[in-house]
């Protein structure tokens, strides 16, 4: 599979694809939410636009949510080697150059674009991040007019006669760095160029910004956008402490609830400003408290902490011990191993596509060591297959373990704040009840 015929479906990319979804899907993330599907019609020509916040784990979750083979947009300086290029070429990424790869190079947009109408036309589905680069905050910035270029000169180049429609898609992590966090990805309702196409023959320029500024309101609708950036800390941080728990929400997804949160922020900032300011100073302090506490949200939420249930937690852990030992292989393998290499990398965005790029290789090489160590200690052949299929399972078991143990700790030391009456805990829990109070009378 060659630039040539990247649009062409290729078995061999189909099966890499789905050992890599169930790593990425089942493993990485401990669940991905999926929304507005029934906005993808196959019968049209779609561009997918999601926004960028987390370097190629964006681009993955475009990828793992879709069904077929589509094409993505790539920086062409990672193209340079001939070994890579062929790579890229096969995972479906085309190159797009920049002022910065020097004016010269920017005729070969020309040979890529010409491309894009083949997988257009394909209906294999266009890939574009049209903020251009990543940045790791919840807000969308000003859109490139790239993405509104393609979909004009495909429209143009095949006569205008085909349904081609620009998908805003929304993303949203949980935590961009962490393993087991919750993905949510929704699908926006479609733009058709259509509706500039006699706008875009008589004023080119004033339908590329028409085009763009809809997508950009578009994308906004989908994805958690916080456009305050002198309370940007305080409002992100205000997500947390009100919403955190609905994270794993189905019914009502936490991107959903944040939205909500920050429109009703936005609102009293207006018409209340006393109100607002002191919403987010109280923000502010309950992050910064909680830190120094080492006290975590769930926690102050409880109402009360009782020993107990504080006891019955450990009398668990002692009894199932042994399974979080056995879960260690996994976890000490898959998800402790890709760490190292992230200390030395300074664009935190890029931590969790190196930790899930080599925790997708290890899988690659140690899944069938450990399947040939299973058969070789146990017998017969179905207990050393049973092993062999219960270390992801053991691993995803330690990997809660380790937050049980959290959790636990952190109930006792409520229990020493509280019986020490400890002036900072009780500062934090004031501040904490004070601001979820304010924020549920919005």
């Amino acid at each position: 599979m060659g630039r040539e015929n990247i649009e062409k479906y290729s078995k061999r990319y189909a099966l890499l694809k789905s050992v890599v979804r169930i790593w990425h899907n089942n493993f990485f993330y401990r669940r991905v939410i999926v929304l507005g599907r029934d906005h993808l019609n196959p019968n049209d020509n779609l561009i997918y636009a999601p926004n960028h916040q987390n370097a190629l784990m964006d681009a993955l979750a475009v990828l793992f949510t879709l069904k077929g083979q589509p094409i993505f947009l790539g920086r062409a300086d990672i193209f340079k080697k001939k070994s890579v290029a062929s790579l890229l070429y096969f995972i479906k990424m085309l190159p797009v150059f920049r002022i910065r790869d020097g004016f010269s190079s920017l005729k070969e947009n020309d040979e890529t674009f010409d491309k894009t109408v083949d997988v257009i036309k394909s209906r294999s589905g266009l890939v574009v991040l049209p903020e251009g680069n990543h940045l790791g905050f919840r807000r969308l910035r000003q859109l490139k007019k790239g993405i509104c270029r393609i979909a004009f000169q495909a429209d143009e180049k095949t006569g205008n006669k085909l349904p081609i429609k620009i998908i805003p898609v929304g993303l949203e992590y949980s935590n961009y760095q962490r393993y087991r966090q919750v993905l949510t990805v929704v699908y926006g309702k479609p733009i058709p160029v259509s509706e500039y196409r006699e706008i875009y023959k008589e004023k080119p320029e004033i339908a590329l910004n028409q085009l763009r500024d809809r997508l950009s309101e578009e994308m906004k609708k989908i994805m958690v956008h916080i456009d305050s950036e002198e309370d940007y800390d305080a409002i992100n941080e205000l997500r947390a402490i009100i919403n955190e728990r609905y994270s794993d929400n189905l019914r009502f997804p936490k991107l959903f609830r944040d939205k909500i949160l920050i429109e009703k922020l936005n609102r009293i900032r207006e018409k209340n400003p006393e109100l607002y300011r002191e919403i987010c100073k109280l923000s502010s302090n309950v992050k910064e408290k909680s830190k120094q506490l080492n006290i975590d949200y769930r926690l102050l939420r409880k109402k009360k902490h009782s020993l107990f249930r504080l006891l019955t937690g450990i009398v668990g852990m002692v009894l199932t011990f042994p399974l979080f030992l056995y879960g260690n292989i996994f976890n000490l393998t898959f998800l402790d191993l890709p760490n190292l290499p992230t200390a030395k990398i300074k664009d935190e965005q890029f931590h969790s596509t190196v930790k899930y790029g080599i925790s997708l290789l290890l899988m690659f090489i140690f899944t069938p060591l450990y399947f040939i160590l299973s058969l070789i200690i146990f017998s017969p052949f179905w207990v050393s297959l049973a092993v062999f299929l219960t270390l992801p399972f053991s691993g995803l078991f330690t990997w809660h373990y380790f937050l049980w143990i959290h959790r636990i700790r952190g109930g006792f030391r409520v229990k020493k704040y509280l019986k020490n009456n400890d002036a900072e805990y009780s500062n934090l829990k004031r501040d904490f009840d004070r601001l979820t109070s304010l924020v549920a009378q919005l």
